[in-house]
């Protein structure tokens, strides 16, 4: 693993940004003369600075410029997936001092012993996934706000109001979410560096607690779970309504067909 130098002064702050710009970054086309250190992928910059990326679409800025940002998210745009005109970002400074408990203090500014690339990877990785959560928050937060009036109907004996493509359109969303929070950002798991790096496991738990990782990712798992089993009531009710209407429907063609049966034996019979 490289040594990453950073030239902060002791009494200088560190800028870290990082933004979702993504769904997905395609990290194969860097070179190897730029990787810092792999898992999460961190890349050197010319000019001081470095770049962390995750591959679910957050990329974590540490000591750079927006001029040079820019420049590196235009050579990332072609290797992202659906990408976003206003990426949502987050932004902390970092002051060093090796004296100092590690973690952000009341004014919200981060403390670190040293510059390290775990130090810095674990950051990143921390940035990253309140990043994922804000988005999800948002994405779920929308979403409840139109499933929650279909479970007020239903508590007053409605039957929902919504079609079914809507219905499975909730459920889809439900999935995604959680997908996108296990699957890939793996929210509620250890970094794979603490492995390595037991020393910072201080660090990730304080990050965590600062973040609310925890508490947000179970909040985030409860509306799903009410999102989706509001739609898939909706759903049953709708499809036993479909299914009562089809009965009613081969009901009514029996009957017609019996009533052409008797008209055909006793009056045209008669004839």
């Amino acid at each position: 693993m490289k040594n990453l130098a950073l030239n902060i002064q002791a009494d200088a702050r560190l800028r870290i940004r990082a933004a979702l710009i993504g769904s997905r970054i395609d990290a194969k086309p860097f070179r190897a003369d730029e990787t810092l250190a792999i898992n999460p992928l961190t890349v050197a910059i010319p000019g001081g600075g470095c770049v962390v990326l995750f591959r679910y679409g957050v990329v974590v800025f540490f000591g750079m410029n927006s001029e040079q940002e820019t420049q590196f998210l235009e050579r990332l745009l072609p290797l992202t997936n659906e990408p976003r005109t206003w990426p949502d970002d987050e932004l902390i400074e970092v002051r060093i001092d090796t004296e100092q408990l590690e973690g952000v203090d009341a004014q919200g500014c981060l403390w670190l012993h040293d510059t390290s690339i775990q130090r810095l990877q674990l950051v990143a990785e921390m940035l990253a996934r309140s990043s994922v959560l804000s988005d999800d928050e948002a994405r779920v937060a929308k979403t409840f706000e139109q499933i929650e009036p279909l479970a007020q109907n239903l508590s007053k004996g409605g039957h929902g109001g919504r079609k079914r493509h809507e219905l499975l359109s909730y459920i889809g969303d439900s999935l995604l979410s959680q997908q996108r929070m296990v699957g890939r950002a793996e929210v509620a798991e250890k970094p794979d560096l603490l492995w390595e790096r037991p020393e910072l496991e201080g660090l990730y738990l304080r990050l965590e607690d600062e973040f609310e990782l925890r508490e947000r990712h179970l909040g985030l798992e409860r509306k799903l779970q009410v999102i989706s089993n509001t739609a898939e009531t909706l759903l049953d009710l709708l499809q036993t309504r479909q299914s009562h209407r089809v009965e009613w429907y081969i009901t009514i063609l029996i009957v017609v067909e019996i009533g052409l049966t008797l008209y055909e034996l006793f009056f045209r019979g008669q004839h």
